[in-house]
């Protein structure tokens, strides 16, 4: 009984100090059937709060997968407490995708919390880990490579993600649950050292003990005080970071000029998904030349002339509308619309000089007038000019990037360019002194936020 009310005694301090929980907050607790998660439900029922579970069947371990979501639904019941329950195909998901299945489970658990989440009006999202899956963590990150964020563990609270039980432990756990006499179920692969993690808990945490018996206490001090160092750590940072990145361009001579450039970078970078090995061969090579590209999950990173240049690779720029009228407002792809006008041509009108318009001899077009992004191969006629050029040369001595090349848009008139977009007309189609009708193409664009 003792040990009961002194593993109820700790988590509920843990929710009193780091403030996790309000008593009106409803929460979902992350319910696996294992020991963690359900002490985890039976400690906030005890308290009082307002609790429903989800469970997710992952089906990565066949019969035992189903084991475990009927132990669920039999507590849940036993209980009176609602469950959510979701099954996944994490295998096709994670080839898919190509990750892991251990990234594929995150995702999608986390992504069906949320979806939850919002659905109920959940204020709270509760799981399950614990001092020991902290330490796991610490040294898991040591092992593949971290900067100081990755030795900090996992946080009490992030977002609506809380963790109330990150100041016990395993043992603490298992005897609270055996004073209430409530079995759990076990995962036979936390019993086997085919995983990194595990074989840390099942292998060198144990040799660790042999060398300090209270290995663990002395891990969760050390990530409290690098809790505390990267605080500070990171004020300097985000400082640095300020100098160096703006509108996901990362100035490469500013990069330089700071101090401790290479862990500046890596710190910028690991917010785009770039591993700490990545990021040491960008640093090696920002004086080589230029148009590299790195890839993370999400992210393209370009080594431009004087700038890495970051971009989503879900970054949709496809043309929503291909032909254009001749009159209107059309819009063209997600942040750009066209206003499309027709005028009679005087000794009257004024050309605009802005780049986001073009005044075409209306005379000259063939159709249909069409707009695409530009193809390889492309060529036109630079206004001002009299020989074709390529589009891509043409760019390049813009100091175009690869990225905004990728992005370029032509309008053509048949099959010939007739504007290369927000840069030059194609001199075919120009206005002089036969011309009686032009055709006005602007350009519009969102205001960028301040």
């Amino acid at each position: 009984m003792v040990k009961e009310e002194f593993f109820y005694d700790s988590v509920m301090s843990c929710i009193r100090e780091h403030q996790l929980v309000g008593p009106d907050d409803k929460i979902l607790v992350a319910l696996s059937g294992g020991a963690d998660s359900v002490a985890l439900l039976l400690v906030l029922q005890q308290a009082g709060f307002h609790c429903e579970a989800v469970h997710c069947n992952f089906h990565l371990r066949g019969e035992e997968s189903d084991r475990d979501e009927k132990f669920v639904r039999d507590l849940c019941r036993s209980r009176s407490i609602r469950l959510h329950t979701k099954d996944f195909d994490t295998a096709a998901y994670a080839r898919q995708k190509g990750i892991s299945i251990e990234m594929a489970a995150r995702e999608l658990r986390y992504g069906y919390f949320e979806e939850l989440r919002a659905d109920w009006r959940f204020d709270k999202i509760a799981v399950a880990h614990h001092r020991d899956d902290n330490v796991e963590t610490l040294l898991l990150h040591l092992v593949r490579g971290t900067g100081l964020k990755g030795l900090t563990g996992m946080r009490y609270h992030n977002g609506y993600v809380i963790r109330p039980m990150l100041d016990t432990n395993r043992k603490e756990i298992e005897r609270y649950l055996a004073g209430k006499g409530q079995p759990y179920v076990t995962d036979s692969t936390n019993l086997e050292t085919e995983a990194v993690r595990n074989k840390i808990r099942l292998e060198f945490l144990p040799m660790l003990k042999t060398v300090n018996p209270s290995i663990l206490d002395t891990l969760q001090g050390t990530i409290r005080h690098l809790e505390d160092a990267y605080t500070l750590y990171n004020m300097a940072v985000e400082d640095l970071k300020a100098r160096i990145c703006r509108n996901d361009r990362i100035d490469i001579q500013a990069l330089k000029a700071v101090p401790a450039a290479r862990t500046v970078l890596f710190e910028l970078l690991s917010a785009y998904g770039f591993n700490s090995v990545q990021a040491e061969e960008i640093f090696d090579h920002l004086d080589g030349c230029s148009g590299k590209v790195y890839e993370s999950h999400e992210w393209r990173l370009l080594r431009d002339r004087k700038t890495l240049v970051l971009s989503r690779k879900d970054e949709q720029y496809k043309c929503l509308c291909h032909v254009l009228p001749l009159e209107g407002c059309v819009k063209v792809t997600q942040d750009l619309t066209f206003l499309i006008r027709r005028v009679h041509y005087d000794r009257h009108f004024t050309i605009p000089r802005s780049k986001d318009t073009v005044c075409l001899d209306l005379d000259k077009i063939e159709y249909p007038i069409t707009v695409r992004l530009v193809q390889e191969g492309d060529r036109f006629v630079p206004f001002g000019m009299t020989g074709q050029k390529l589009v891509s040369d043409y760019l390049t001595n813009c100091q175009k990037n690869l990225f905004e090349k990728e992005r370029q848009l032509v309008v053509c008139s048949g099959e010939h360019i007739a504007w290369l977009v927000n840069e030059r007309s194609d001199n075919r189609f120009r206005i002089d002194d036969k011309t009686n009708h032009v055709l006005i193409i602007q350009c519009q664009r969102p205001p960028q936020a301040s």
